[in-house]
């Protein structure tokens, strides 16, 4: 198991927006495709978006990601998602010994 520790900088004034959007059109198509958000989180003055996805391997990520922008869910989007994200920074993270275990 490998997760995406991914961090999107939202524009100002538009986080209510971006939350909105993420958890009731992002996280569905997600769920859909059977990418799990594992959890998700904004930092303490709310510039910040801070989620983490799952996949099976890092092989899984590049085939997922395909299918994800394929979907007609990702395609009704447009460009709603980009509109908000200033920046966006994405890491590959992989569990510690004694904290998770590989699937």
């Amino acid at each position: 198991m490998v997760s995406q520790l991914r961090t999107y900088t939202i524009n100002k004034g538009m986080m209510d927006s971006w939350l909105e959007l993420f958890d009731k059109e992002i996280r569905p198509v997600h769920e859909s495709l059977g990418i799990p958000i594992v959890a998700t989180w904004t930092n303490a003055d709310r510039t910040d978006f801070i989620w983490v996805r799952s996949f099976n391997s890092v092989e899984d990520i590049p085939k997922m990601e395909a299918a994800y922008f394929a979907s007609p869910g990702r395609k009704a989007l447009g460009d709603k998602p980009t509109s908000h994200i200033a920046k966006m920074d994405v890491r590959v993270i992989e569990p510690v010994l004694g904290t998770a275990k590989a699937a």
